[in-house]
């Protein structure tokens, strides 16, 4: 070890941000897997309004973290950005614990998980950066494990919240059932902040410049500020359809110009990669509309369409929540991410490692096979209901493409823009990620379901026709994959050594949002 390096093992401090890391996104899946359901059955939404309210939610919590980033590097520290975040996130899960049928309440809570949200992210995944900088050795594998802090967080949340909100509804009443849930998520991140004030100090060695300079209270005071006026600016997007459409679509107008002006102005050695991160980043947009389905409509199809009883050769083995079949995506990631790690090392020692573009083809064809899972469970229905096994089988093709598409989109960013460009490009590819979420919302609600509807063989067919209609889709996109093939090898073989003799990067979940720069 360096005699400039404190003596604070990497390790120690590692576990630090580890463990804040998955208390926060227990906190944030263990509300997100509720929130369509919520606002549906505690607050009287139509369907097709709960889907556009989450939509331009989750529109703004993955366009927030490139201010984060930004803050956390220039303003306040790295550290202390991803602390407040941390904070702020709380307060927006405790004010969801107050038992409120409240919209605004709903939209204010909503606006502060957002800021809360941009604030820590980038700035968590920043810190492991820091720890490890340096040592290309053990950076994949720290990576890894913190990934897996993602899923473990989300997967015991997803299942836990929507068992708490069933128990103590039953014997409280639903309103407490509901908000109870929401205050676990609470609980969670300040159990996580006590554990992080036990072991801060393992950090103190790690961050941005500021973080080592005292805390500059004007500015201080002014970020918070800006972050209030935020809560309220966000609460305004969501309680408003057509504001929340022309925002998203008015970001989409100017993602696209940004990407004109800097092809336009690049270096002509610049050029071909910065049009291959155009063409990849369009296809992760496509591919963002069909994960969107996982808490709009595929979550409101296992509320009225899917047995919830697990049953294996006649022999009953339990039941679940309709909820809680969304962990099974964060299920299968973890059962998946080691054997692709695997199959590349493997292709890649023989020099046989597809390219990104390839395994873009390949996801899509996976997300397109599981969403005709669906259809074909539609088949063997009874009484309008399809087995639990259908989910499972149609998550896993479904997850399966999650890690060949928006897994690689880092990667992308990684391989063809320059290093000057990769910072701003990497927040402009979660702005763009997040209008694909508002999209995937809007189409979700091709399947929107009357309230007078209750008859599950009624809602069975429009739910299964949209399903088809997305693996048709999906089958769509495949091809277009497929056809940019020749043009992606072009644009690879004329990009810059600097960028095309990168080695392959493993798979990065979608929710490891890197820093900007």
């Amino acid at each position: 070890m360096a005699t400039s390096n404190p003596p604070v093992s990497q390790t120690r401090s590692f576990s630090t941000v580890f463990l804040i890391e998955m208390w926060e996104r227990f906190g944030f899946y263990g509300m997100q897997v509720l929130m369509v359901t919520y606002m549906v059955k505690r607050l009287g939404f139509v369907d097709s309004k709960a889907n556009l309210v989450w939509g331009a939610a989750a529109a703004l919590i993955y366009a927030t973290p490139a201010i984060g980033g930004w803050v956390g590097d220039k303003l306040i520290g790295t550290r202390r950005t991803m602390l407040l975040g941390a904070v702020v996130l709380a307060l927006g899960y405790a004010m969801l614990w107050i038992p409120s049928g409240s919209e605004f309440l709903l939209y204010c809570s909503l606006g502060v998980i957002i800021v809360g949200n941009g604030f820590f992210k980038p700035n968590a995944g920043n810190l492991v950066r820091k720890i490890y900088e340096g040592d290309d050795t053990k950076i994949d594998s720290a990576f890894t494990i913190y990934y897996m802090a993602v899923n473990i967080g989300s997967t015991i949340s997803m299942l836990l919240t929507p068992w708490i909100r069933d128990h103590v509804g039953a014997r409280y009443g639903d309103a407490w059932g509901w908000h109870t849930a929401f205050g676990v998520c609470a609980i969670g991140l300040v159990l996580g902040l006590l554990n992080y004030s036990l072991m801060h100090r393992t950090l103190a060695h790690v961050g941005a410049p500021a973080d080592s300079q005292p805390v500059n209270v004007k500015r201080l005071g002014g970020l918070l500020a800006a972050g209030a006026a935020m809560v309220f600016v966000a609460a305004f997007i969501l309680q408003s359809e057509l504001v929340a459409r022309v925002c998203v679509y008015a970001a989409g107008v100017a993602i696209l110009g940004i990407f004109i002006h800097l092809i336009r102005s690049s270096l002509q050695h610049e050029r071909a990669g910065l049009i291959a991160a155009l063409v990849l980043t369009a296809q992760t947009i496509f591919f963002f509309i069909f994960y969107q389905q996982m808490s709009t409509s595929l979550n409101l199809f296992a509320q009225k369409n899917v047995d919830l009883s697990f049953d294996l050769f006649g022999l009953h083995l339990f039941n679940w929540i309709p909820e809680q079949f969304q962990s099974l995506n964060a299920i299968w990631i973890v059962l998946l991410s080691p054997v692709l790690v695997l199959i590349y090392n493997t292709l890649g020692k023989v020099g046989k490692n597809p390219g990104v573009a390839v395994k873009f083809a390949w996801g899509f064809a996976a997300v397109a096979a599981g969403f005709f899972m669906y259809g074909v469970g539609a088949r063997f229905a009874v009484n309008g209901q399809i087995s639990s096994w259908f989910m499972v089988w149609g998550y896993g093709l479904y997850s399966l493409g999650e890690l060949l598409v928006s897994g690689l989109g880092l990667a992308m960013i990684a391989r063809y823009v320059p290093a000057r460009m990769g910072g701003f490009m990497m927040g402009a590819y979660y702005v763009a990620v997040g209008i694909s979420q508002y999209l995937g919302s809007v189409v979700a609600n091709f399947a929107s379901i009357p309230q007078q509807v209750a008859d599950p063989t009624v809602s069975l067919p429009i739910y299964t026709r949209l399903f088809n209609q997305l693996g048709v889709a999906g089958v769509f996109c495949t091809a277009i994959a497929l056809a940019m093939l020749p043009l992606m090898k072009k644009l690879s073989a004329s990009h810059s050594d600097a960028a095309t003799n990168n080695d392959p990067l493993p798979p990065v979940h979608s929710e490891t949002i890197p820093p900007s720069s």
